[in-house]
């Protein structure tokens, strides 16, 4: 999965308009390097910002991390934006990843895993590949993650962000922003996500279990990612 995370990232990077803006570039990088640093395995994340007005990130097995300009203007300060990074990679943590990839097989689109170790899967396999770990050509979420998956991704992803320093309260704040993105319907992240109204109740009751978290890193000192985008 390590490998067809990174070629998967590879793929996006070549496909997709890389931001030079260094302002957001830097900003992006501070909140989501936090969010890894807090993590028990200590490795080196690969982040990258897109130009894109998609209300979106994700992140992929073997350390790496997408983020759409468009989720910027949506999540209004970095405890927002943690929130979203949070949740991502708790997704990868938890390697819902795989269980997507043996969906697809079992669904019948034809993963072939031993082919893919090698290098030696076609282009339509390559495709399939990244529809399993939520890409897809349009990026869409061709396989979403199911909703057991993504209520285990917010616990854990609330916990990360608290564990950061990041305001755990701004979960409730960011996912409230992000139905009124997009209406009825929501923006691209929300489409295979639990309701607003079920996912705002369970975050806002795991509230007393990680403030401790976060105040315990707050004392410990923080810099602010705020100040990478002035």
């Amino acid at each position: 999965m390590q490998q067809m995370g990174g070629q998967s990232f590879a793929e996006m990077k070549k496909q997709q308009t890389v931001s030079q803006n260094s302002k957001t570039n830097a900003y992006v990088s501070c909140v989501a390097n936090r969010i890894t640093n807090a993590l028990p395995e200590k490795k080196s994340w690969e982040v990258v910002v897109f130009e894109s007005n998609q209300v979106n990130a994700f992140a992929l097995p073997g350390g790496h991390i997408g983020v759409y300009t468009g989720l910027l203007q949506v999540a209004e300060n970095e405890d927002q934006l943690a929130a979203v990074i949070g949740h991502e990679v708790a997704h990868v943590l938890a390697r819902h990843g795989n269980e997507k990839v043996s969906r697809a097989q079992i669904s019948g689109l034809g993963i072939q895993l031993a082919d893919a170790a090698l290098g030696a899967s076609g282009v339509s396999n390559k495709d399939l590949y990244m529809q399993a770990l939520g890409l897809g050509v349009n990026l869409g979420y061709v396989l979403p993650y199911g909703r057991d998956q993504e209520t285990e991704a917010d616990e854990v992803g609330i916990e990360l962000m608290a564990k950061a320093g990041f305001d755990p309260s701004m979960s409730i704040e960011l996912w409230r922003n992000m139905s009124k993105a997009g209406g009825d319907q929501g923006p691209e992240i929300l489409s295979t996500h639990p309701s607003h109204s079920s996912r705002i109740s369970n975050l806002d009751k795991l509230q007393a279990k990680v403030m401790p978290l976060y105040l315990q890193a707050r004392k410990a000192g923080m810099k602010s990612c705020q100040l990478e985008k002035k």
